[in-house]
């Protein structure tokens, strides 16, 4: 049966994407924005990292906000100072630099950005992950931020920091947060690598030593303790450039997941007591299927095949491809991108930011992967592998079958570009995926999703007694005969963060039948009968908070009987869907 469906949804999904493009609207929309990563000359290694991006809408007033974090000159050779940015959206497709009043001018040699409300005041706040002092923002929920790294106990780790994502990991309803580490790299200690036998080259991560992620935990009171060894995560062999969170055996509990670059990945296994047990090796994803660590950039987790279990992908080097491992329910992954178009079509390229979502709202996660090689000169040496790169979309086909669509998406959007972060968020309010993507030392890109006729319900959460934004709660949501779930995560991609609303397809379904919310703290609450076309906010023990039709102005806290609720509390999710 299923050689008789593959051909026929190939064709169905060339004709669904005839329309759908993905829109360059960089310049219109005002952000004007180039990264700067220090290039001199000198070829530290620093400088081939790339900057990530964020959506956060971070004054409630129902528009995701861009974030673009930015690096800065090496000492002794100065120029123009560079700070991260902030553009507010002004409802209307353009956005505003509030960077200078918003109090994030702030220069650093930034790399990545976690978005979380970490004290439950109802505003989002950041971490910005750097070279050196990473920095922990707070919203005053007045438009602007304080760097309150300090008085938060964060100060002093002086690391090479990547990625970032908050988790509550002890589920106390509180934001805690984990940090990917690189390598032990210093301007001193740099060291000369060569392509060709001669001219300089970025050194690879395997000439230096490793470092371990961190793991804050969140005492609550704005203070924070770095609870990396007694809760059994400290490995200084890894080179972690990602870092992903979900539930792998559907205990209710959250799991991490690290992406190393020339080491083997990590599978941290929540033990339910404030410690972790490592399990990367017996669950299949340390290395390739021949038994040899890769480079691992970014990685995603979403339940991609409605099998109810959370799988994985996680972006790899050149010649190495994209590694797509499947949960099969029994602690084990395997990793099907070899014998799939997703293999053979990223085995040249470089991956970088990468993430699952349903760009065309059909009910089915596709994959982004944006791409970029590290060295400019790489042509010299691999005539098969380029600098800038394209971007890779694969439509997923279901049945565990993705094709690849990206030249049909729009001449810029599949252009060659040394890529790197990548986030997603509905920036307009229709209904549709946008997408964010940064390049190393060059522009970023604001893509809107224009063209598609597909139906979604988008589902924002309010948590009681779980953490405020509702990270690590789970939302299925059942229209006909079709069943999808996905958790509400912080963190993914790579250096990057989407938006924290959950987005789901509904094809030509006009209402999902049922919503179903799994908090993380065991509350457990059902919405029957949800119209299609419209953000809803959910509250945790009350149900339906707010809604609006797309294409209507925010309401907030305005309840709308579209719905109706029953709720009741669990202890655990146990083996609730992701």
């Amino acid at each position: 049966m299923r050689s008789i469906l593959a051909p026929l949804l190939f064709l169905l999904s060339l004709s669904a994407h005839a329309q759908l493009q993905f829109r360059d609207i960089t310049a219109q929309a005002g952000i004007h924005f180039v990264h700067n990563n220090g290039a001199f000359g000198k070829k530290y290694l620093p400088e081939t990292m790339g900057p990530g991006c964020a959506f956060i809408d971070y004054d409630n007033d129902g528009w995701p906000d861009v974030v673009l974090i930015n690096g800065q000159n090496w000492p002794g050779h100065p120029g123009p100072a560079t700070t991260l940015k902030l553009y507010h959206n002004n409802h209307d497709g353009t956005f505003s630099d509030v960077t200078n009043r918003s109090g994030l001018a702030v220069s650093m040699f930034g790399l990545g950005v976690a978005v979380g409300d970490y004290d439950n005041d109802g505003y989002d706040d950041l971490f910005v992950t750097a070279l050196g002092q990473s920095h922990l923002f707070h919203n005053s929920g007045k438009g602007t931020f304080t760097d309150v790294t300090k008085s938060a106990g964060m100060w002093g780790r002086n690391e090479f920091s990547t990625s970032a994502a908050w988790v509550d990991y002890d589920r106390d309803g509180k934001l805690d947060l984990v940090v990917a580490n690189y390598v032990q790299w210093s301007i001193a200690g740099d060291l000369f690598c060569t392509l060709d036998g001669s001219h300089k080259s970025y050194c690879t991560p395997e000439s230096y030593k490793g470092a371990s992620a961190r793991l804050w935990h969140n005492l609550g009171n704005g203070h924070f303790e770095d609870a990396t060894e007694k809760a059994h995560v400290f490995d200084n062999t890894s080179k972690s450039l990602g870092v992903a969170i979900l539930d792998y055996n559907g205990d209710g509990w959250p799991d991490i997941v690290l992406a190393n670059d020339t080491q083997p990945n990590k599978l941290y296994l929540n033990k339910q007591d404030g410690t972790f047990e490592e399990k990367a090796v017996p669950a299949g994803i340390a290395f390739s299927e021949d038994g040899v660590a890769r480079a691992g950039m970014g990685v995603d987790a979403a339940d991609y095949d409605r099998s109810g279990r959370p799988s994985l992908m996680i972006t790899n080097f050149a010649n190495q491809m994209l590694s797509l491992y499947h949960n099969e329910g029994n602690g084990l992954f395997v990793d099907e991108a070899p014998s799939s178009e997703v293999g053979r079509a990223t085995l040249v390229t470089l991956g970088f930011g990468c993430f699952f979502f349903d760009y065309d709202n059909d009910g089915w996660p596709d994959i982004l992967v944006v791409d970029g090689h590290i060295e400019d000169q790489i042509e010299r040496v691999q005539k098969r592998v380029s600098y800038a790169e394209p971007p890779h979309v694969f439509h997923n086909l279901g049945h565990g079958k993705f094709t690849e669509v990206t030249q049909s998406l729009g001449a810029t959007f599949a252009a060659p570009k040394v890529g790197r972060g990548a986030a997603y968020a509905d920036i307009d309010n229709d209904g549709a995926l946008d997408v964010l993507m940064t390049t190393n030392g060059g522009s970023a890109y604001l893509f809107r999703n224009h063209g598609g006729s597909n139906r979604s319900l988008r589902i924002r959460l309010v948590g009681t007694k779980s953490n405020r934004d509702g990270i690590g709660a789970v939302i299925t949501v059942v229209a006909g005969v079709d069943r999808q779930s996905k958790m509400l995560r912080s963190g993914s991609s790579y250096l990057s963060q989407s938006e924290l609303v959950a987005t789901f397809g509904l094809g030509s379904q006009t209402q999902a039948d049922e919503v179903e919310v799994h908090w993380p703290s065991g509350q457990f609450d059902k919405l029957s009968h949800v119209a299609a076309g419209q953000l809803i906010v959910v509250q945790e023990g009350k149900g339906l908070l707010s809604s609006r039709s797309y294409g209507t102005p925010a309401q907030k806290n305005i309840p709308r009987k579209v719905a109706s609720l029953s709720s009741s509390p669990r202890q655990t999710r146990g083996s609730s869907q992701e």
